[in-house]
């Protein structure tokens, strides 16, 4: 069942930054759409994805997640 997760992300200083976590995100298996900004430094997924799947993703990328909300 698709869904929409919130994160928060810290670490992410330019635009290069949230078009590689956009990007890693969207390689995560289940992930539907992917949108990434950098203020105020959030993620809104949407899909029928697992949580620590996401957050493994953005650490792979090189910054911090936890989930909003």
């Amino acid at each position: 069942m698709s869904r929409e997760i919130k994160l928060t992300i810290t670490g992410m200083t330019c635009g290069h930054c949230v078009a590689h976590a956009k990007k890693s995100l969207e390689a995560v298996p289940g992930v539907s759409k992917v949108e990434v900004s950098l203020e105020p430094g959030s993620a809104t997924i949407e899909g029928d994805v697992d949580t620590a799947a996401l957050l493994a993703a953005v650490k792979d990328a090189g910054y911090e997640a936890v989930i909003h909300g």
